[in-house]
């Protein structure tokens, strides 16, 4: 059976991500910082019959990273990496001037330095796998300029970035940043917590990372609202 790594995975997208792919047979190592939320997902995974290892801790940590890799190596290697673990530098989300400067750098640290580590970490079972995949959740707020988003775009950009030179670095593999659109997730509930207009489920754009997954296009940027309307 294929195995991915997920992180952030306890809830919102990295959930849906995981009970998707559990569906489909794959194995899975999921990460999230909060040991009690992920148990109860990881239980909830492993219904569909998968073998399902849930490793909490924080993804700034290169021996939580190292063990993430390990516990996969264990289940049989790794096929995909899902680097879906955010931080927003502020909660609720501040503009530039006021945003402080650690916030910036806890949402550079979670959202670029422990997916390019991460990534580093799982490189040599990526290269041995006969379809290996890096998924990179991206942001709307990495590429337009939205008041109060900068410090949570800015880390945004530069994954976009980092995930574009890994494809052309790696050519072996499908190195996919993808913008899954609007959602009703805690994330954008701490960063805008009176905005109260509803926004779709995480499982609505499910769908967009399966067709990546079957389809396998080049490497590069997508929306997961277009991939889910078949554009």
């Amino acid at each position: 059976m294929p195995v991915a790594i997920i992180t952030g995975a306890s809830k919102g997208l990295g959930r849906a991500l995981a009970e998707a792919l559990a569906a489909r047979g794959w194995d899975l190592v999921l990460d999230a910082r909060s040991a009690a939320v992920l148990k109860e997902a990881a239980e909830a995974v492993a219904g569909h019959g998968t073998r399902v290892t849930a490793l909490p801790g924080d993804v700034t940590d290169a021996g939580h990273r190292a063990g993430l890799v390990a516990s996969a190596w264990e289940l049989g290697g790794v096929d995909l990496v899902v680097s879906n673990a955010s931080a927003l530098g502020a909660e609720p989300l501040l503009r530039l001037g006021e945003l402080p400067l650690e916030g910036l750098r806890r949402a550079l640290e979670v959202n670029v330095v422990a997916a390019l580590g991460l990534v580093q970490e799982a490189l040599p079972l990526l290269r041995e796998s006969a379809a290996g995949a890096v998924v990179m959740i991206s942001s709307d707020a990495g590429a337009e300029a939205y008041e109060t988003w900068g410090g949570y775009g800015a880390s945004k950009a530069a994954l976009d970035q980092l995930a574009a030179v890994l494809g052309v670095e790696e050519p072996g593999l499908r190195v996919w940043a993808v913008d899954p659109g609007d959602m009703a997730t805690d994330l954008y509930a701490a960063a805008v917590p009176d905005d109260e207009d509803p926004r779709p489920a995480p499982e609505s754009v499910v769908p967009a990372f399966l067709r990546l997954l079957d389809e396998r296009p080049a490497s590069g940027r997508y929306g997961a609202p277009a991939l889910v309307e078949g554009r």
